[in-house]
């Protein structure tokens, strides 16, 4: 596939959020290997002094998305290098606490909700008028298989990862008339030092070897697979190029068919 086939290039602005380290960056990187120009926020300074060194024709702004007057400044920061946005992937997110419901922290609630759900709106809030500007656009909310299935232990994440699927049929509906496209992408267990932390702490309530918990999050996907970070950036370009451009408010699994998320010991 070239430039060509789909419509990305050097006149789309992409931005990323969470994109300077994980699955971010390489949603991030990809859409830069199409000659887009790409803007980052990441949390981490240190995260975002990598991507940069590694990608020198990138920008990137250092906010939490949880924290709406750091998202503001963020898109600030982001008009001082662009006059437009094409496309916004909706990225920041954490695991939050794997315990019961009643072991778990409210302090740990609240920042999951506020990370994963609280952020993907902050940062749509102050694109969406960018967008509209342009006259068209896209934005992708990466939600989690998590949002098809009760996911036990995993209460607050489960939580924002649902309400991203509503939210994501209502910002269609709301944008549509705009020729903004809005969907999410759904992976199931991605390979990478996020769910390596989430199979320990969930070897660690159940008292088994994190052997064990990684056989089972493989055997609930009927593929028998943990997906790469590439799948997910590839289903990204996709619904964002020309390719995918009569496609909106779907919501699109990346994880070899989940089958449940409930398999118990």
């Amino acid at each position: 596939m070239t430039i060509h086939d789909n419509g990305l290039g050097p006149e789309q602005v992409v931005l990323v959020t969470a994109g300077a380290n994980g699955i971010g960056r390489i949603i991030a990187e990809k859409y830069l290997s199409y000659g887009c120009k790409v803007h980052v926020c990441d949390i981490n300074q240190e995260s975002i002094d990598c991507f940069i060194q590694a990608n020198p024709s990138a920008t990137a702004s250092l906010a939490d998305v949880s924290n709406v007057s750091q998202v503001e400044q963020m898109f600030n920061d982001f008009k001082t290098h662009y006059t437009h946005l094409d496309i916004l992937v909706n990225n920041a997110g954490i695991a939050g606490p794997t315990a019961l419901v009643e072991d778990i922290n409210p302090d740990e609630w609240a920042q999951t909700i506020n990370i994963d759900l609280n952020g993907q709106f902050h940062c749509t809030k102050y694109a969406v008028p960018l967008l509209k500007a342009n006259g068209s656009g896209s934005i992708i909310n990466i939600s989690s298989n998590a949002a098809f299935f009760g996911f036990p232990m995993r209460s607050p994440y489960t939580a924002a990862k649902w309400a991203l699927i509503g939210l994501t049929k209502t910002w269609a509906m709301e944008l549509g008339p705009h020729n903004i496209r809005v969907n999410a992408l759904c992976p199931g267990s991605v390979r990478g030092e996020r769910i390596d932390g989430v199979i320990e702490r969930d070897a660690q309530k159940r008292g088994v070897t994190t052997e064990v918990v990684k056989e089972l999050y493989a055997e609930q996907s009927s593929m028998r697979l943990f997906v790469g970070p590439d799948d997910v950036a590839n289903m990204a370009i996709y619904l964002t190029s020309t390719l995918g451009a009569s496609i909106s408010g779907q919501i699109m699994g990346i994880d070899g068919h989940t089958e449940n998320l409930s398999s118990k010991f």
